[in-house]
């Protein structure tokens, strides 16, 4: 099989499981996608953070001390996992013991709740992080020149399809 414009055979689409694509080739296409971006988004977090001076860090701790910066407010380890849509809650109790033991995050009991909050430590981490991020990553962006509907519109699909994953798999489930 030929393009139209030369003798060279049609390149197939680049999919994430050939045997998937058979039912729907564009989302096999975007999962592909969304595997290699979510592999480099985490890859850039760690050596983001790593150069901001956080030691022995991966992308969930990253991500665990960045909401826990965000709003500047303390949050529960539930609230954590609901914004981050963690469905394994283990994985953030271990990442709020490191980040502890780091002393990046202190924890307070209110009540019968934990609520956690970035350390002045933790604080200063992830405003050297802001700088790296705009040094390495900010620069390069704004470079593409994207529009930034289209990311906005991106961001919106990208939480769409979420939400469509987050059902399936409820779906699997019940099977």
């Amino acid at each position: 099989m030929t393009d139209g414009n030369s003798s060279r055979p049609a390149r197939s689409s680049i999919v994430a499981s050939s045997h998937l694509a058979e039912q729907s080739q564009e989302l096999s296409q975007m999962e592909f996608g969304m595997i290699i971006a979510g592999n480099a988004f985490m890859r850039w977090m760690e050596r983001c953070m790593k150069a901001a001076g956080g030691v022995e860090m991966n992308a969930l701790d990253v991500m665990v001390l960045h909401n826990l910066v965000s709003r500047g407010r303390a949050k529960r380890q539930a609230d954590l996992c609901l914004l981050l849509n963690i469905e394994d809650t283990h994985t953030v109790t271990y990442a709020l013991k490191k980040l502890g033991k780091l002393g990046l995050v202190s924890g307070s009991k209110q009540g019968k709740e934990m609520f956690y909050q970035a350390t002045e430590k933790g604080l200063e981490l992830c405003a050297e992080y802001i700088e790296i991020r705009q040094e390495c990553l900010i620069s390069a962006f704004e470079n593409l020149n994207i529009n930034p509907e289209d990311i906005h519109r991106l961001a919106g699909m990208l939480r769409a399809m979420s939400g469509l994953y987050d059902q399936a798999a409820r779906a699997a489930t019940s099977l």
